[in-house]
């Protein structure tokens, strides 16, 4: 394994007398390392190391006493924790899976089901509903995790200054009939007028003419434009079907969408407003609506790390054309990217959704971002309790392009199968991934380099060779002990076959870390003492039943011990539990 050119390779063996080490392959629990010392870099000597298998005995007094000290402060989702003992290291579920909270879900009990359900991000849409109402749905997921044991991050979803929302004004859903006539208006009244749809912005019919075509959330309904009033459009129903509160609607003329560039910034007034609320209420990602270029993504990361004490993830909504043209420079921007398939269906060709949602994931891969691909994927359980056929393949195959996640929109905001729409998702997803296990299908990554610096490099090639091996050893599961999560990222990026146990001591890497394929997420004390750390989480992990004797883990970690500056030392190590 060749770090850089003029890298040199050391061989050494050093004995540790310790009596809590059994002996394996000869060595002990320091055996034989082989170390790459790749110089000097910025006065900084870069160490690497690739240890033998040692057992460890998690049963003594040290274990003991460690697990005492510990009492407390180990953060397993309690779901996780569940299926580990239930299923083994290879049934966890490693898609994960996002909800969209709204008024079918938002009790502390349709919360809980969730969270049992399997839900690992809750995510508000704050284009609906008050602010008092988000605040409290956020305030009763922290109890949960707090009171029952989850884990169970937050998410807000910008409105975004696109300004092509509607609302009929009707707190649900309302027919439009085949030739009925429908007066869009950019007037603002109070509650909801019969035939009457409010426009979100004065200037939505600029360049329209009559005959175009409008339509509602990219099919929904469609209508054709008979007159333009002033700024108002009346329209007659050319397509009929349902009109959601706060649709989405796009022109279109001779089988082309009509462009329109109103020139507004990516995140409204109310957008700053909505970003300010949750910095105060302790979120965890910030979803972006209608991003078209890196500049926005990067504006508000800016914003983010001077206003807020703990690292809130951004996350970029692929929505939109423009959004399409400047894709790797998006990806590369933000910390995460969520395919909005909904909107941007309604600016591309439907048959070229496929293929642009694996360009996408396939694209956050090679950038090392996590991707959640999201709308409709089980839009029929909105009204009714099983998915189609079509759509459990549509899951499938997101599964088996290996997203990050998949998102309920609707299917649980409003739908009144949400739990089992969830459920559809987990199994689904569950069986995916045992198949394409089976069947060695593991999507092997084409490497992008993405470190710059010689240590970032040095990391990178770590996480991808311990994949290899924890691959082709067929070890249980792969411990990563993280500040910030970069190699948890860069293990998942990996895609591996055993599940990644990620150990930190930073909560918003705990929470950031709950969207990423494969990885749990374990908030626990970390020293100095990288012997300690491995061996006090095994004690823990064997004390709740998640462990047992002949399980195997392969350790990697980017936590660097204060004694250790200015020498950076990494590992790969093999231990099996005795």
């Amino acid at each position: 394994m060749a770090v850089a050119g003029d890298s040199t390779i050391m061989c050494r063996q050093t004995i540790a007398k310790n009596p809590n080490v059994n002996w394996v392959f000869g060595v002990s629990v320091c055996p034989q390392r082989i170390c790459f010392n790749a110089g000097k870099l910025k006065g900084n000597k870069v160490r690497i190391g690739v240890r033998a298998a040692v057992q460890v005995s998690v049963e003594d007094a040290e274990s003991s006493h460690l697990l005492k000290s510990l009492n407390g402060s180990f953060g397993f989702d309690v779901v996780a924790e569940g299926e580990l003992r239930e299923k083994g290291f290879l049934g966890l579920r490693k898609t994960k899976l996002v909800c969209t909270i709204g008024p079918a879900c938002c009790s502390l009990e349709d919360l809980e089901k969730l969270a049992r359900g399997g839900m690992n991000v809750a995510r508000l849409n704050m284009c609906h509903n008050s602010r008092d109402w988000h605040q409290d749905v956020i305030r009763k997921i922290k109890r949960l995790n707090e009171d029952k044991g989850f884990c169970v991050s937050v998410m807000i979803d910008t409105e975004g200054s696109q300004i092509h929302v509607v609302d009929h004004g009707a707190p649900s859903s309302v027919k439009a009939e085949d030739g009925s006539i429908w007066f869009f208006t950019t007037e603002k009244f109070e509650g909801s007028r019969q035939f009457t749809v409010q426009a979100n912005y004065e200037g939505f019919s600029e360049g329209i003419k009559v005959g175009d075509e409008l339509v509602i959330d990219g099919g929904m309904a469609s209508f054709e434009v008979i007159e333009k009033v002033g700024n108002d459009l009346r329209c007659k129903c050319t397509d009929p079907g349902l009109l959601l509160p706060r649709a989405k609607l796009s022109f279109w003329r001779d089988g082309k969408l009509v462009g329109k560039n109103y020139e507004l910034p990516t995140l409204s007034t109310k957008d700053w407003s909505d970003i300010e609320f949750g910095i105060s209420e302790g979120v965890d990602f910030i979803a972006m609506s209608f991003v078209n270029d890196a500049d926005a993504v990067k504006h508000l990361k800016n914003y983010l790390s001077t206003k807020s004490s703990r690292s809130i993830r951004v996350l970029a909504k692929i929505e939109s054309l423009e959004s399409l043209q400047k894709l790797e420079e998006i990806v590369e921007a933000s910390d995460g990217i969520m395919v909005a398939r909904g909107d941007l269906g309604v600016e591309i060709p439907l048959e070229q959704i496929p293929t642009v949602q694996e360009k996408i994931t396939h694209v956050c891969r090679q950038f090392n971002k996590p991707v959640i691909v999201a709308s409709q994927l089980l839009e029929s359980m909105v009204e009714y309790p099983t998915p189609t056929r079509a759509e459990v393949a549509d899951v499938s195959e997101a599964v088996r392009q290996y997203a990050d996640a998949l998102m309920l929109s609707g299917e649980s905001a409003i739908g009144s199968y949400g739990n089992k729409a969830l459920s559809v998702l987990q199994m689904t997803s569950r069986r995916m991934e045992l198949w394409s296990r089976e069947e060695n299908r593991q999507s092997f990554l084409h490497q992008c380099q993405l470190g710059v610096s010689l240590p970032d490099r040095i990391a990178e090639q770590i996480c991808n060779c311990a994949v290899e091996m924890a691959n082709n050893l067929g070890v249980d599961a792969i411990f990563v002990y993280t500040k910030h999560g970069q190699m948890a990222s860069l293990l998942s990026r990996n895609r591996p076959y055993p599940p990644i146990f990620a150990f930190t001591n930073d909560k918003s890497t705990q929470m950031a870390l709950n969207l990423l394929w494969g990885v749990i997420p374990l908030f626990v004390d970390l020293s100095d003492d990288m012997e300690a750390n491995i061996l006090k989480t095994m004690v823990l992990l064997k004390t709740k039943g998640s462990m047992k004797q002949g399980d195997s883990v392969l350790v990697v970690s980017d936590v660097i011990p204060s004694y250790a500056t200015p020498t950076v030392f990494q590992s790969i190590q093999v231990k099996t539990v005795t």
